[in-house]
């Protein structure tokens, strides 16, 4: 699976870039309604719904849950990406095909800085974000924990460890994938980046699919979950918490945006989801930036 990279540093806390009050690329979704109201997505939502544990808005628009990962069932399924012939699947349900895609040279200007307008410092948050997403087997994120390059694995948990070695949720106000807000809402930059290199028809496809309706769900579960952004399943009488990215509107909205940036991209996301050990989610709860330190809590996933 190829992954992503830019040739400079990696994003850093404390980035000058504005960081926005919701999280995980939902905001421009909601905010896109006001654009694309009179439309209809083109993936049509499957008649029936099924019983994922997740509660409204969690859960998301009834008939696109399916859609979204199925807990882990065995220890073979833990952070297993999708791969490439699940995403077309998927993407054709949600409405996307690869001809709505970045073209190869727009992908690579776009992630570069490169481009009409291009921007470095938006690229390397652009960046961050898709390691972020598909952080799945054999794409590690490294971190600095007590001082020594550590990698992690955990897209499945929807947790990832940032590059100062706290655990968080991807949708924690501290996350490239919360920073990223202002870059991708209507007029930010990744628009009109878009518009300036001849990729119009992406954006349109996007505003199309399935991704408007779910953004949606997403917004309003990112608004009720404090800084923990974590989000509790129930099946029957058990109950377990995940991170905000993995519930199935956040999934499906970050699915559809990594899709038209690369569908092998989309592919290197999780296909299932895991409950977080109760003590890591009791811990991320207690605290009151939703951060634990991951080197206190390493063992747990193990």
């Amino acid at each position: 699976m190829r992954s992503i990279g830019l040739a400079g540093p990696r994003h850093r806390r404390g980035s000058s870039l504005h960081r926005g009050t919701v999280s995980v690329l939902a905001l421009v979704g909601v905010c896109l309604l006001s654009l694309v109201a009179t439309r209809t997505a083109s993936g049509e939502p499957a008649a029936g719904t099924v019983d994922t544990g997740f509660a409204i808005p969690f859960a998301g628009a009834p008939g696109y849950e399916h859609l979204a990962p199925t807990q882990v069932t065995s220890p073979g399924q833990l952070n297993r990406p999708l791969g490439q012939q699940a995403a077309d699947e998927i993407a054709g349900q949600v409405g996307l095909t690869r001809a709505d895609a970045l073209s190869e040279q727009q992908y690579r200007d776009l992630i570069t800085g490169g481009g009409v307008g291009g921007s470095r410092e938006a690229a390397e948050v652009i960046d961050a974000c898709a390691r972020i997403l598909t952080n799945t087997n054999g794409r590690p994120l490294y971190s600095d924990v007590d001082g020594n390059p550590t990698p992690s694995v955990l897209a499945s948990y929807g947790l990832y460890v940032n590059t100062s070695g706290l655990l968080e949720s991807p949708a924690n106000a501290d996350a490239p994938t919360r920073q990223v807000n202002s870059l991708i809402a209507p007029g930010g930059f990744v628009g009109t980046w878009l518009r300036n290199n001849g990729a119009a028809r992406t954006l349109i496809a996007l505003y199309r699919s399935a991704y408007t309706v779910q953004a949606v769900y997403g917004f309003a579960s990112q608004q009720i979950s404090g800084a923990a952004q974590l989000v509790t399943n129930t099946k029957g009488s058990v109950s377990s918490d995940v991170g905000m990215s993995m519930a199935p509107p956040l999934w499906i909205v970050n699915f559809a945006l990594l899709y038209i940036l690369q569908p092998s991209l989309a592919a290197a996301m999780p296909a299932h989801w895991a409950p977080i050990p109760s003590a890591v989610a009791d811990a991320v709860r207690s605290s009151p930036t939703g951060q634990v330190p991951f080197s206190d809590y390493a063992s747990y996933f193990q």
